[in-house]
């Protein structure tokens, strides 16, 4: 199965600026996204950037595609990709985080084996078990749930689902097991991701700042599936990333 990983890599970022050229191990943090992406078997691996401090960077390892600093979201800039390099229809895109350097490559494979094993899906993603009681009330950890047929019914920092019994007065208590957490991973043909910037924005994704919102909004199925690997730490934070390394030496 042949597919094409575009990473979308932004200089700009409110708590952790020049994120994807922060060091690990002597290498760019988007190196070693790219390193997963080839890893997982990627046919093409594209760095999508508006800044050229990391063209510069990326383009010693990997292809490069500069774009529009005017995008609202990853899938946005990864439209825009498809149109620069003419991508054909067909082409399975995954969207791969620039800022998840320890992403097992067995999820870049699975969501798109799954989406080209699911033909009524027009996106497919990922979710992980939630751990702790207190990531299921934490608004920066999206939960989502799904159906018989694992696609998704909705996404939200919310807590969902909201057990009545447990928490009608407030009450921060939980059963784990019926929460998972989402990962941002995307796979989708190049088709569906001009049909997907073709929306209109929806009242959703804007309240939520989920942009998957919009295809659930429109009707569009994602399949969504456990992960196989063990998802990576976030890095949202220099501190972060120094806890990270800590755990590396």
């Amino acid at each position: 199965m042949a597919f094409t990983v575009v990473i979308p890599a932004r200089f700009g970022s409110t708590r952790f600026p020049g994120k994807p050229l922060a060091s690990i191990q002597g290498k760019p943090m988007i190196q070693h996204v790219v390193n997963r992406a080839n890893e997982a078997g990627a046919q093409r691996v594209i760095v999508a950037t508006d800044d050229t401090r990391i063209a510069d960077i990326a383009s010693k390892f990997t292809s490069v595609c500069m774009t529009s600093a005017s995008h609202q979201s990853g899938t946005e800039r990864i439209a825009e990709v498809i149109q620069n390099e003419n991508l054909n229809d067909d082409t399975i895109i995954v969207n791969v985080q620039g800022d998840e350097p320890f992403i097992p490559a067995e999820n870049i494979r699975q969501v798109a084996t799954n989406l080209e094993r699911c033909s009524e899906s027009a996106m497919a993603t990922l979710s992980t078990p939630i751990l702790e009681v207190e990531d299921v009330f934490n608004p920066n950890i999206v939960k989502v749930v799904t159906n018989a047929q694992q696609h998704a019914l909705y996404f939200s920092r919310s807590t969902i689902p909201f057990d009545r019994d447990k928490m009608m007065d407030g009450a921060k208590e939980a059963d784990i097991a019926l929460y998972q957490r989402h990962i941002g991973i995307y796979a989708y043909h190049a088709r569906y991701v001009k049909q997907y910037v073709a929306y209109a924005p929806s009242q959703l994704e804007h309240i939520e700042s989920l942009e998957q919102l919009r295809a659930l909004w429109y009707g569009d199925k994602i399949h969504c599936e456990q992960a196989k690997g063990q998802p990576p730490i976030g890095i949202d934070t220099p501190e972060d990333l120094e806890r990270l390394l800590s755990t590396l030496d």
